[in-house]
This record gives C-alpha cells, sequence and structure tokens, in this order.
C-alpha cells in the first residue's frame, strides 16, 4: 500500500468521489471483506460487493486474500494507498493555467501555481512508482505570525529576494547533465481548524 496515490484518470477520479466508495477507500486502510464492511458501512452485503468491484477494476482496491469460509469463497481487499489525491490532469480542458493571470499576488494565480505543482509532482511520482525508484523533492512548511499588512509585505519582498539570489548562484544554464528544477514558494494566511466548522 502506498501512503498517497495519485488519481490522473477522470474515470478513477468519478469513482472516488462516489461517498459510498470513498467511505469503503477509508474503511479499506485495513483488509476487509464485503461482509465485514457491509457491517460498518450499514449496505447489504450485495451493493457494497458491487462498489468493491467497481474500485478494484479502477485499481482503488486490490486483493490481498482469498479463503474457502463455509460454502463461499472470502475476499479479502485493502486499498492501494492510505490517501489520494485527485491531479489537475483529471480535469485536463478546465484545469488551471498560471499564465493565464500571472500576478503573484493573486489568490487564483496561488491556486493555479499549486495545481501545476499537484499535477507535475504527481506525474512524476507515477513514473518514479512504476520504475521503482525514489523522487527527489524537498518541501518547507512552516507558520509567521505578522503585526501588520506592511510587515507582511516586507516579509514577503526580503522572502523573493533572498530567493532570486539563491537562484541566480546555483542556477546554471551550461550544467551539462544538469536538470532544471522547478521552486514554489507560497505565502497565505493559515486556516483556523475551530474557524472553519464554525
Amino acid at each position: 500500500m502506498f501512503d498517497v496515490a495519485v488519481i490522473e484518470d477522470p474515470a478513477v477520479a468519478e469513482v472516488s468521489l462516489d461517498p459510498v466508495r470513498a467511505r469503503l477507500l477509508a474503511e479499506l486502510a485495513e483488509p476487509g471483506s464485503a461482509t465485514m464492511l457491509a457491517a460498518k458501512v450499514g449496505l447489504p452485503r450485495q451493493k457494497v460487493n458491487y462498489h468493491l468491484r467497481t474500485l478494484e477494476q479502477h485499481g482503488l482496491v486490490e486483493l490481498v486474500e482469498e479463503r474457502r469460509k463455509g460454502n463461499v469463497n472470502e475476499r479479502l481487499l485493502r486499498a492501494t494507498a492510505a490517501s489520494y489525491v485527485i491531479s489537475p490532469t483529471a480535469l485536463a480542458a478546465v484545469q488551471p493555467d498560471p499564465a493565464r493571470s500571472p500576478d503573484r499576488l493573486s489568490a487564483r494565480w496561488l491556486l493555479a501555481v499549486s495545481a501545476r505543482l499537484v499535477r507535475d509532482v504527481g506525474s512524476l511520482l507515477t513514473g518514479a512508482t512504476k520504475a521503482k525508484k525514489r523522487l527527489a523533492t524537498f518541501a518547507l512548511d512552516g507558520e509567521v505570525r505578522f503585526a501588520s499588512a506592511a510587515d507582511r509585505a516586507a516579509f514577503a519582498e526580503e522572502l523573493a529576494t533572498c530567493v532570486t539570489r539563491l537562484v541566480a548562484k546555483y542556477h546554471d544554464e551550461q550544467a551539462e547533465g544538469g536538470r532544471p528544477h522547478r521552486i514554489v514558494v507560497a505565502l497565505h494566511p493559515s486556516v483556523n481548524a475551530e474557524e472553519d466548522q464554525s
């Protein structure tokens, strides 16, 4: 089981977004059978079986074990990943494009850049997984509390200057065998979980 799997196929995305199937995926972090799941989710076993077959056909669950139980074969399945991310590739015709409105102070531009990040890293991760290789990435995540909007603007300007200086120091257009890397730095208000629920 993977920690995270990226869904790029629109049909797989559609299957995963069904509320019953999403619940079954969550329950299948640990192997389970249709009978076990039916009791947990309050649905008839036949209906659970139908959803499990659909999830299996789309690669979201996998067979772990098949065992004889009385007169029937019991199939134990588990989710192929602990969590899933739907790539903007699944909505290719309408996926966000940062080039359409390159305003680095716009929240919509930030979402478009983030969507590109999910799409690109998802594609790279899928390729690395198939090739059984590790994917070299780096991420930085933190929180800062500003005393004022002016401080926030000054921080953003200083951060941009520092990153620009670092890029200029290490970027080598002529590096033989070099590989370009994308850098994304984002700053947005933190979401307060308590406020979000009210």
